[in-house]
């Protein structure tokens, strides 16, 4: 068995990113929620496009206003009123202010702006009850963004808020990586659909639909090529399809070492080389990891826990590192929380146990789901967040003890 962090490296030095496939055209702004981004995104614009208003009052020259007092009001006369969304008309002189508006352009000649409770105004005119600091409440052109710089690196994933500041680029094609195509199969002569009536001795197959669920929420395309039966001839033909048609293939099932289990044989047979056949883990020793020139394979356990266990651990990192992202974006993610209950460990494998983690006064805690922490108990591993891990020969957390939580969602 292989410790996890040597089976870690291994798999993640076995990945190729997709550095070079890009979709040359782009792909329109309002569709790339989720993919990454390829090519550094420059504007042409600054941000703000001009000086405008922070806030509701008046544009004003400071040299004007800068002995201001409640006892010593200055009065200005008002030449103009600028809404958001309208250019100024006049340039503001000695003894002149503009009624102004948060995000209202500043005209020519204003170098202030005093905010509209310190003043009262009077028809055309307007009494500042208070000297401002000089620049107050001006947001200058390119203060936050100069035109023709870098404002959006490559490697990065494209969510909400990425997403808003290409709109306000008006880059509306966006350079990103092609999804990474990612290959599904169940294996078992036991699995039958959900939709199936179960007969005795049967299971439902669940992994396909979990693991197609984390696969599309990473942002890759899935290829679901169903349940496999164990008859060798036919997981052949379906292996070899599935490496041939995808860049990553996850199979669950087949790959421990029943007198069923044919998984490790055909990947040998069609040309692959082994490179992980167990992990020091538990659940998911089972764990086969395969290197084809154009394919990563994942032979994953058929216990549905064990399965996403080692895909939480394992593949989502994998998956991640592959569609280009930066190394910032794709490692595993582990915290420190406080058990609130006693954790079982020991024995000759890294043990993860499953729960919530729980944000209490800035402080992380672990939640131990109820239940039996068994690999083919699914059910309680509903509403997972965390995974707390017990390192090899430690028998036991205890309540309050602080533990290395993976997160998972």
């Amino acid at each position: 068995m292989l410790p996890v962090e040597q089976a870690e490296s291994i798999i993640l030095n076995l990945v190729q990113p997709l550095n070079t496939e890009i979709d040359q055209e782009g792909v329109a702004m309002t569709q790339v929620a989720g993919r990454v981004l390829a090519k550094s995104v420059v504007s042409s614009l600054d941000f703000p496009h001009w000086d405008n208003s922070a806030m509701d009052g008046y544009a004003i020259r400071y040299e004007d206003v800068a002995d201001a007092s409640i006892d010593h009001p200055k009065l200005l006369e008002i030449i103009e009123e600028i809404p958001a969304g309208s250019a100024p008309k006049s340039t503001i002189q000695m003894g002149q202010a503009a009624r102004i508006f948060t995000g209202s352009c500043i005209p020519n000649g204003a170098d202030t702006i005093v905010i509209q409770e310190e003043t009262k105004r009077d028809g055309n005119q307007v009494k500042i009850l208070s000297a401002p600091k000089p620049q107050a409440f001006v947001r200058h052109q390119g203060s936050y963004y100069k035109a023709g710089e870098p404002l959006l690196t490559p490697g990065i994933p494209l969510d909400a808020v990425e997403i808003a500041v290409l709109a306000a680029a008006q880059c509306t094609q966006v350079p990103v990586y092609r999804r990474l195509r990612v290959a599904l199969l169940s294996t078992g002569d036991e699995l039958v659909t959900p939709d199936t009536p179960l007969k005795r001795g049967q299971l439902v197959d669940s992994n396909q639909y979990a693991l197609a669920a984390v696969v599309r929420n990473l942002g890759a395309e899935v290829i679901e090529l169903g349940i496999i039966p164990d008859r060798p001839e036919v997981l052949k033909k379906a292996i070899s399809q599935a490496i041939e048609t995808a860049d990553m293939v996850i199979s669950t099932g087949g790959v421990s070492v029943g007198d069923y289990d044919y998984v490790e044989e055909i990947l040998t047979e069609l040309g692959g080389t082994i490179h992980i056949q167990s992990v020091a883990i538990k659940p998911g020793k089972p764990l086969t990891v395969a290197k084809f020139p154009n394919c990563l394979y994942f032979g994953l356990p058929g216990n549905p826990v064990s399965a996403l266990v080692t895909f939480w651990r394992f593949v989502q990192p994998a998956i991640k590192k592959q569609s280009g992202l930066l190394s910032q974006f794709w490692g595993p993610e582990f915290v420190k929380a406080r058990s609130r209950q006693e954790l079982k460990g020991g024995g000759k494998r890294e043990i993860y146990v499953w729960g919530q983690l729980c944000l209490v006064d800035g402080e992380y805690e672990f939640q131990l789901a109820p239940g039996s922490q068994i690999s083919g108990n699914l059910i309680n591993l509903a509403q997972t967040t965390g995974l707390a891990v017990l390192p090899i020969g430690q028998s036991q957390i205890n309540p309050g003890d602080i533990v290395k939580v993976l997160k998972v969602r």
